[in-house]
């Protein structure tokens, strides 16, 4: 089904590959001819995605990229945020395509006037700046992008996590808001030069296996050995032939759970008929490798052998094949339940034995839904399975998302809205909700179906923290459907298929003609901004300061932790646009004490600034700091700044949000200390706002929770570029430890310096 190579391979003709070792080259003159074997070297600038990142670097090296995106997007948790850190560096308008959707705050059912004075901000900001808008309910971000921004060989950068678009063959990343606000202010996204890694796919999809089930098998087989983290994943092979656009696209959306930084694929008469059917043809572009390729890696998918699939709660990558959880149910299920109390700590019990009935699996609600379920495809084959059967008059409910409202108008004008509806189902508009955690909550101890992009604890909607849970498995919509069919009661999509009547999608543009405002080009600089009472501005932060006492205030020990533990998803979405109401919920669900502790620290650092003793407001801090001035004479409060760190083995995984880093910020905090960053995001993240971003990568912590850590000189390392930097472990006798920051730019050691992003640009 999925086999990983050891090491790199080669690419030849497309469809050959060779296994890169000593007989390599031999192996490639025999079928080429000895005139085209080219070196490794070479041969890696052969990849559809170097050829992409050499058009877009503005840098003399290859090696040191600097990247300019040809468009931005955003959607309505971020882009408050992202304009006002622009507008406070001196944004006066947009340079490039900046489309600002509505997809995730949409309902407007939390907080008051407060979702919906964010969209007006929007809009205001689209006039002023020469933006696009697009409303609530009109697409979700990503449907939106791959309708009207993508473009064969350009690059999309959006502050979602979720930002791919290769399978049209745009290079997307998705990246916090601080990376588009470089963008906006004509900067450029620095990364190294991205290894890529070769997704050769043969063979044929089975009748009812659908994309998601694709894209969890491979995500299954990389995500814990990292194989692809921070590489581009890029597509070839024949069996690409035998994929509709739809079912490209549904795989690629999903690579953004394999850790992998982009993604792109080869491009072909299919896709150049999706262009086409969205009144775009002139953005179609032929991308294919060249003759001989080299790869960083290889993945081999047989799409013919790939079975449905089934994520089970809490992660993508927990997954199996349908088949197998049923053929071994309560063994699958008691590994399940052991796996949920790392990610759970053990705070409440965990249970899905109890959805056992008559040796079955029972479960509470299907979610077919966004960016990666909401597809014209998904939805119409969903609809073939459940045509004369309906889902029943218990408890298990079946929502459906359409992605955007031309795929909603369509499906009203051929008849699948109308079957869908007939069933029980309940057909929503687009939202992004059922993937973040503020759409269709089930009940406590539910157990939800979903296609969807993530099943992260409380991705559903639940909280802990009261006592509530349920959980989500991601599913194909097809099985989806059939487990509908069936009343509740697991089911793969190939169990018994249906005719599938393959519908063609007709696209009406006059939708979004007549609704999105886009003003590209056309800037309003007089436009009044429109602000709600909930959109307030970043407050103040200073530069590093010469020293820092650092207190741990979190210390987390689970194998990864996700940017929704860290900054929780749902209905505190709707607090995005106001930095420190916000974060107030840092780390809510996971360390519910980490907000009291960070501001006590806090307290006694604003102090200090404001030239009061911080002694007087953290008593505490005296007997650290005459412990700390017996090895080191010349520390005083004068020259040391004091914050907050958390521990965390693996932080970072999930989404982009930038306010995983920006709420611990402002609430004092300094650093993150990890073995390693999750994702490259996220870090980038905790550099954006000027948090030092450690690694300390032996077995055994040397500090606990509510230890004191000091790091003399902590400024004049940054400068300096020192690859070690000593810590203190002040109420541990000054033991000492070392920590490193990784690669810096020099751009991203300024801003640390500075303080952040902000700090850094201000004029």
């Amino acid at each position: 089904m999925i086999k990983l190579y050891d090491g790199g391979a080669y690419l030849v003709d497309g469809y050959q590959i060779v296994e890169d070792g000593p007989d390599a080259a031999a192996q490639i003159t025999q079928m080429v001819g000895e005139n085209r074997v080219l070196s490794k070297e070479e041969a890696k600038k052969n990849t559809i995605a170097y050829n992409i990142l050499k058009e877009h670097n503005t840098s003399d090296s290859m090696e040191k990229l600097k990247i300019k995106f040809d468009k931005l997007t955003s959607h309505d948790i971020t882009f408050v945020g992202i304009i006002q850190t622009a507008r406070a560096s001196g944004l006066t308008e947009f340079p490039i395509p900046y489309v600002l959707t509505n997809c995730h705050n949409s309902l407007c059912a939390v907080g008051g006037t407060i979702n919906e004075d964010d969209h007006m901000f929007g809009l205001s900001c689209a006039k002023k700046y020469g933006g696009i808008y697009v409303p609530p309910h009109q697409a979700v971000i990503h449907q939106y992008a791959r309708e009207q921004l993508a473009e064969g060989g350009k690059m999309i950068l959006g502050s979602d996590s979720h930002t791919r678009y290769g399978a049209l063959g745009t290079m997307a990343i998705g990246e916090g808001g601080g990376e588009l606000v470089k963008q906006l202010l004509e900067q450029t996204y620095d990364v190294d030069m991205p290894g890529v890694v070769g997704v050769y796919m043969e063979g044929m999809p089975q009748k009812g296996v659908g994309p998601q089930d694709v894209a969890l098998a491979i995500i299954g087989a990389v995500f814990e050995n990292g194989y692809v983290k921070n590489k581009v994943m890029e597509f070839v092979g024949p069996g690409i032939a035998n994929l509709s656009a739809d079912y490209r696209i549904g795989i690629d959306v999903m690579t953004t759970e394999t850790t992998c930084l982009s993604s792109i694929w080869r491009t072909d008469e299919e896709i150049r008929h999706y262009y086409s059917v969205h009144d775009r043809i002139e953005c179609y572009e032929h991308l294919e490798p060249g003759d001989v390729t080299y790869y960083d890696g290889m993945i081999h998918v047989d799409l013919s052998k790939i079975k449905p699939m089934i994520a089970m709660p809490f992660h993508p990558s927990n997954v199996y094949t349908i088949e197998e959880v049923k053929a071994n149910l309560m063994d699958v299920l008691e590994d399940v339940e052991k796996r949920a109390q790392v990610s759970l700590d053990g705070k409440i019990d965990f249970s899905l034995k109890n959805k056992v009935q008559d040796g079955k699996l029972y479960v509470d609600q299907g979610v077919i839904a966004g960016c990666a379920g909401g597809g014209f495809e998904n939805i119409c084959e969903a609809a073939d399975i459940l045509r004369d059967h309906h889902i029943g008059d218990d408890a298990f409910t079946l929502s459906v998302y359409p992605a955007s409202t031309p795929i909603y108008m369509e499906l009203a004008k051929n008849g699948v809205l109308a079957d869908l509806i007939a069933t029980g189902a309940i057909v929503k508009t687009a939202f992004c909700g059922p993937c973040f955690g503020a759409g269709d909550t089930p009940a406590n101890n539910a157990f939800s179906i979903r296609h969807s992009t993530r099943n992260f604890p409380n991705r559903e909607g639940s909280k802990i923290q009261n006592g509530q849970i349920s959980s989500v498995a991601l599913m194909d919509a097809r099985s989806i459907a059939a487990t509908a069919a069936n009343k509740g009661f697991l089911t793969a999509a190939d169990e018994d298929l249906p005719i599938f009547t393959h519908q063609s999608y007709y696209f009406d543009k006059t939708i979004y003609a007549n609704r999105v405002y886009n003003g590209w080009g056309n800037p309003q600089p007089d436009t009044e901004l429109q602000f709600g009472p909930n959109i307030k501005d970043w407050p103040e932060m200073s530069a590093l300061p010469e020293n820092l006492v650092l207190k741990v205030v979190s210390e987390i020990h689970d194998p990864v932790t996700t940017t929704d533990e860290l900054i929780p998803s749902g209905e505190t979405s709707s607090f995005r646009s106001n930095p420190l109401g916000l974060a107030e919920f840092t780390l809510s669900r996971k360390d519910p004490a980490y907000v009291g502790r960070a501001k006590e620290v806090q307290k006694a650092e604003k102090a200090r600034t404001a030239g009061e003793d911080p002694v007087a407001v953290l008593p505490e801090l005296q007997k650290n700091m005459d412990v700390i001035q017996i090895t080191f004479e010349d520390v005083n409060f004068k020259n040391t700044g004091i914050g907050s760190t958390i521990y965390a083995v693996k932080p970072g995984d999930g989404s982009a949000r930038e306010q995983a880093a920006s709420c611990q910020k402002v609430l004092g905090g300094w650093a993150n200390i990890a073995q390693e960053y999750a994702t490259k995001r996220y870090r980038s993240n905790l550099i954006n706002w000027g948090m030092l971003p450690f690694l300390f990568e032996e077995e055994n912590l040397p500090f606990a929770n509510d230890d004191y850590l000091f790091i003399p000189g902590i400024a004049k390392a940054v400068q300096e570029k020192q690859e070690k930097i000593a810590v203190y472990v002040v109420n541990k006798g000054m033991e000492k430890f070392y920590v490193k920051l990784g690669n810096l730019t020099d751009n991203e050691r300024e801003i640390i310096l500075k303080g952040c992003l902000i700090n850094y640009n201000r004029k």
